[in-house]
Order: structure tokens, then sequence, then C-alpha cells
């Protein structure tokens, strides 16, 4: 009898394409990069240090699945995940953008699928927890908005006003004058601004009022990964020196980010193509020769980021035979395949690990299939035979 989830896990190894299950499975590889990764989340659960990362590696050698790692264990930790890919559509260097598809893709400890305001829904107008995070809205962040915001959300009981309210804290940032004329409906008291709100200044209030609901939430600690980071490279002059200074905000965050660590990862060959083939230390001395600090700094980091080496025939002979274990499962039968016969078909799969991969499988598809795959015979006995040694009819 085949198992579905062993199956799924083949068929999605099959594709190339990186998933949160595989790298629930397949984490082993990398122990290295991986311990010293989960000792810093360690400190951002225990500690509430928050900080971030920057890792690079040629493409097809797991950088993503690095970060779906990385998702399963911050979410065995406690901790709140969210993942981002960088796009057209998401860029770097316009936060308002980066906050509102983080959000959309924010997963709760062991929850499949994102969102967490059912949770949000849970607390009441006049609890501990409303309580302090109106606190926090009010003392603690650049502008007083979200605080005008979150009482008129607990407040109201109109649907269509609570729906606006929502968007608004999942990135949809509602204007100032309808949030005063809610806030004025509910409480028949004016709105007074310390400052007016604006997504293009402010935004970092959402990420620190984000990362504090979440620790009063009683999670551990909020980790964010951000994938594609290399794209950051298509945007014009002015364009990826604000990217960079967005960066810093979470890879050197102050005190207004609570428990959050960020991962960022990108292509090996960014350094090249870009901060040196676009000059970008001399394009921050033009552009901002008085606002230099954290964005070269993050250049700095990039030049620093540590780089994915290829596995170990060791580890990829490892993740082969889990693939190995995983095909038996998946189709009820036992591959009694040894491990130098794997490797020697992944020679024939290019240098990317994921081409390794399918290879292998292929592999022993065709040996599920047929019961041979090249030289390699599994006989009656489900034992593993080479065809050179089987006699002809020449031998008799």
């Amino acid at each position: 009898m085949y198992n579905m989830e062993a199956r799924h896990i083949i068929e999605t190894l099959r594709s190339g394409i990186p998933s949160r299950v595989i790298g629930q499975y397949f984490s082993e590889a990398r122990p290295k990069v991986m311990k010293e990764l989960s000792d810093r989340l360690e400190q951002t659960c225990e500690h509430g240090k928050s900080g971030g990362t920057i890792i690079s590696g040629k493409y097809g050698e797991g950088k993503t699945h690095l970060l779906n790692a990385m998702f399963h264990l911050a979410h065995s930790n406690n901790m709140v995940v969210s993942f981002l890919s960088l796009s057209k559509e998401t860029p770097m260097d316009k936060l308002y953008l980066v906050y509102q598809k983080i959000i959309g893709n924010t997963y709760l400890p062991r929850r499949q699928q994102p969102g967490f305001w059912h949770e949000l829904e849970k607390i009441s107008a006049n609890s501990p927890i409303a309580n302090e995070m109106l606190l926090f809205a009010a003392k603690h962040l650049e502008t007083d908005k979200l605080y005008y915001l979150l009482r008129s959300y607990w407040n109201t009981e109109d649907a269509d006003e609570k729906f606006v309210l929502r968007a608004d804290l999942e990135g949809d940032f509602i204007a100032n004058a309808p949030l005063k004329k809610i806030y004025r409906r509910i409480f028949n008291q004016p709105v007074k601004y310390n400052t007016n709100f604006s997504k293009t200044k402010h935004c970092g209030d959402y990420f620190s009022f984000m990362s504090h609901l979440f620790t009063q939430m009683g999670y551990s600690g909020w980790l964010i990964l951000v994938d594609e980071t290399e794209l950051m490279g298509r945007l014009g002059k002015k364009a990826r020196l604000n990217a960079y200074r967005n960066m810093a905000n979470f890879l050197f965050p102050d005190q207004s980010l609570e428990s959050v660590f960020s991962i960022f990862a990108l292509s090996a060959s960014y350094v090249e193509d870009v901060i040196e083939g676009k000059h970008e230390y001399a394009n921050l001395e033009e552009i901002y020769p008085d606002e230099q600090e954290s964005i070269r700094a993050v250049l700095d980091l990039l030049i620093r980021a540590p780089q994915l080496l290829p596995l170990t025939k060791e580890e990829i002979g490892e993740v082969l035979c889990k693939i190995q274990d995983f095909h038996g499962k998946a189709y009820g039968w036992t591959p009694n395949v040894s491990s130098a016969s794997l490797m020697e078909v992944t020679q024939s799969g290019g240098y990317l690990l994921r081409t390794k991969i399918r290879a292998a499988i292929e592999f022993l598809d065709q040996l599920y299939q047929y019961g041979r795959a090249g030289k390699t015979i599994i006989n009656e006995l489900g034992q593993e035979t080479f065809e050179e040694d089987i006699p002809s009819i020449e031998d008799f």
C-alpha cells in the first residue's frame, strides 16, 4: 500500500519546485549553516534579540530549500513565520508593498494556511492584551494612528467598518480622513494625531506593532524569510539604495522590532553583477553623501555574505538514501539499490542538486516500473544485480 504523503514528497522533488514539506523532511544537509541559523533563532526566542542575516548561493544550490527548512525549524520553536519572494510587484525599495505581501504570507505555528485574523478576533475590547496593544500603539510608535485604528476595530459593530480597518492592518492603508470619521462616529470624539501617518514614511510602525502583537499572543518570535533578493539589482540606481536602506531595518534593527529574525537569500553573483558592476559605493557617495551609514553597512554585509557550498558526496548520499526510502513508501515497493548505484546515476544529472535528485527519481521510477534501469536490474528476490552479471546464451 502506497503512502500519499511520501508520494507527494516524491512528486514535489520531481518537479524541482522548493516546498515547505521538503524543507521539513530534508533539513540534515549543511549542518554547519543550519546550526548557526538555529543558534540565532534561539537567541531571538529566548532573549528577544532581533537581527538578520544574508545567505548567498548559486542557482539551484538550495537557497530556497534552506529557507523552507528554517520555516519548519521556526514553527517547531513556536515562532510566527512570514515568507516573501521579491518581485516586480513587490520591490524592496517600497516598504509598504513589502509589508502588505509579508502579512499576506504570514503563518502561525503548525498552520498550513496563512493568516492570523481569527486570533485577533478573539481579543475583546477590554482584555489585557487589547489594553497593552493600545498603550503600545499610543506611546511607542512614530505615529499614533494605530491607536485610533485599533480602538475603532475592537469597538465597532459595523461590518463594513471592521472590514476597512482590518484591510488597513493587512497593508491596504486607510486614509487619515475616513479613519477620523469612523472614530468620531464610534466614540463621539475627535482624532488628534501627534503626526499624520504616511505609508511611505511610517510603515515601520506596522512591523513594530505586529512584532509586539505576536509576542503578546504568546509566540516566541517572528521569522521573516525573503527570497529572490537579487531582483533588487533590476531596480534603478536610487531605488536600489533605498532598498538597501529598507534591508537595514531588518538586518540591523533598533529596539522597535521585538523578537524578529530575518533571512535574505540572494544569488552568489550579486556582488560581481550589481555591487561591483554598477558601482554601488560610488552611487552611495553621489546620491546620499550625508546618509551613508546604514546603506554602507548593508553593502558590506552583502559582500561578506556566506555562500552555500555544493553538498559533499556524503551529504548527497544521505539525501539520495532518504529519497529511496520515500520512493519505496510512495509506491509500495522495496528498492534495494546500493548507494553507489544511486550516486553513479546522478553523475549524469549535471552539477545542480535538483537535477541530481530528478535523475535519482527517474532511475528509481524505471526500476519500479520495469525492474531495470541502465545496467541495474532488480531480480525476483528484490535484489540488485547488473546486466554484465547475467549469463548469456553463449555461456551454456
